[in-house]
């Protein structure tokens, strides 16, 4: 199977740039497995396709305010940072821009706002093959403190703000309203539909709603460069799983009710423990690279909430595979999906609608 069977085509005025007024206001395409049925509904119906007793699974990790701007100490030439991944308190691996330049011992002095320079250094440590720079942070405050303040959202490339942006749409809207766990230099975007009232209206109904933590680097999101999708190998990313959450979900398929992960990150923590005990999910700590594509099965997640996903993304294949369980239909079941979205005209990627997968 090729990366190139999975494109399809996506005008640009259907990628969402800003989020719906109300979180709940997203529309909401439903697939049926079972009949290939699709139904053009609005995201508040989705208690209608939830049963009363159905467990959901939320990732509850933060966004950080990953990006940060700089300037070389001797040269003052200008740098924007990322923080991708942590690897001690202070040290933290990260995408530069321009990096190519950058050696190991070069400092860099961090900017609280544009042309003013604050407290904060970070040195050159290394550089790994695929340009990623470690940076060590050095200052009056850690880095994420610091990043809290004076830090900007890591939108993704495709929605396009001014540098130096802090809008507060963005700060408030590109975070769930249940995020606890800070890490993450992405959104897990299936959550943001989400309001504090609409899950007190599901919890009303009966339905259990519990946490995982996963830690969303760049590693998911980042293109595809092989040619043959079993080439692909994603990096590895941290997650934790309460025991009380683990405890659940042995509860619920033991008494055969539904697991629904809310986004692919909940689903990969689920489906990831899994493999590990050969089908129960075990609280605590752990990380994974797992990468599911069609056909691949699936041990714990009855049903899923997603956004919908870049051409060509392992993403995008994740949500194949699992429209298709054990099988290579969902690929093309799942882009017929899209392609009716796109005729539909169905807001796409983090800020976009919902699809829910049962």
């Amino acid at each position: 199977m090729r990366v190139s069977d999975f494109d399809f085509h996506l005008p640009d005025n259907l990628i969402a740039q800003v989020p719906t007024p109300e979180r709940t206001g997203s529309r909401l395409l439903v697939v049926d497995r079972s009949s290939r049925a699709l139904a053009h509904r609005r995201f508040v119906d989705l208690p209608h396709f939830l049963c009363d007793n159905d467990l959901l699974i939320f990732n509850d990790s933060r966004v950080i305010p990953a990006r940060l701007r700089g300037e070389k100490l001797g040269t003052g030439g200008e740098v924007e940072m990322l923080l991708t991944e942590q690897v001690e308190p202070e040290v933290w691996w990260t995408l530069l821009r321009p990096g190519k330049r950058v050696r190991p011992g070069t400092t860099i002095r961090l900017l609280s706002a544009p042309e003013v320079p604050s407290e904060m250094t970070a040195t050159v440590l290394q550089k790994n093959e695929e340009g990623h720079v470690q940076l060590r942070f050095t200052g009056p405050q850690s880095i994420i403190e610091f990043a809290n303040t004076h830090g900007e959202i890591p939108l993704p490339p495709y929605i396009a703000r001014p540098a130096h942006s802090r809008d507060s749409a963005d700060v408030t809207r590109y975070q769930t309203v249940y995020a606890r766990q800070e890490g993450s230099v992405a959104a897990p975007t299936a959550g943001l539909h989400f309001s504090d009232e609409f899950l007190n209206q599901l919890r009303s109904k009966g339905i259990e709603t519990r946490h995982v933590t996963l830690h969303v680097g760049l590693g998911t999101f980042a293109p595809i460069k092989v040619d043959l999708v079993a080439d692909h190998r994603l990096h590895r990313e941290r997650y934790s799983i309460p025991e009380a959450t683990a405890l659940a979900i042995r509860t619920a398929k033991a008494n055969g009710r539904r697991v629904v992960a809310v986004g692919t990150t909940s689903l990969r923590v689920l489906e990831a423990a899994a493999r590990l005990t050969k089908g129960s999910v075990p609280g605590g700590p752990g990380s994974t690279d797992m990468f599911l594509y069609p056909p691949a099965e699936f041990q714990v997640v009855d049903a899923l909430l997603t956004n919908f996903h870049l051409p060509q993304s392992s993403l995008l294949m994740l949500v194949s595979a699992f429209a298709a369980p054990r099988s290579t239909d969902g690929r093309e079941f799942i882009l017929n999906a899209y392609r009716e979205a796109v005729t539909q005209g169905y807001r796409f990627f983090s800020y976009g609608d919902a699809m829910f997968i049962q």
